[in-house]
């Protein structure tokens, strides 16, 4: 699990660098586009993994997609609801830039590296108190 947070980590901190660039210089530069991209789904997919080795060690509901990974936390109290739904649009979110990366709108992502970094610091904090009292 260590990997993973450390991996989160290096890929949060290239996305915050990329949030400080204007959306129009960002939409002009494929590569820092394609960047964020990539990030999003490392710190998504790290995010879930974390999340599923906290279902099994525990002998929680098996998810049923990734979303579902966070609904079965949420449903256990590690969340507040709104939160949990938030994190299963994440999941959402990286499963469209996964499978669907052409479709994926730059001004949407950008506004997401604007906007929805915080919540990875917030389920940090929630990830972190549920390893205490989970494991």
């Amino acid at each position: 699990m260590t990997r993973l947070i450390s991996e989160q980590s290096a890929a949060l901190r290239l996305l915050r660098e990329l949030a400080t660039i204007t959306l129009e210089k960002f939409a002009q530069d494929p590569h820092k586009v394609a960047s964020a991209k990539y990030n999003f789904i490392v710190a998504i997919e790290a995010a879930i993994d974390i999340g599923n080795h906290l279902i099994s060690k525990n002998g929680l509901r098996v998810p049923e997609d990734y979303a579902d990974t966070f609904r079965v936390l949420t449903e256990n109290g590690l969340f507040p609801h709104a939160f949990g739904e938030r994190l299963a649009n994440m999941a959402r979110f990286r499963n469209r830039l996964v499978h669907l990366y052409w479709a994926v709108d730059v001004a949407q992502l950008h506004q997401n590296l604007c906007q929805e970094l915080g919540d990875f610091d917030l389920l940090r904090q929630y990830l972190a108190r549920a390893i205490g009292e989970l494991e």
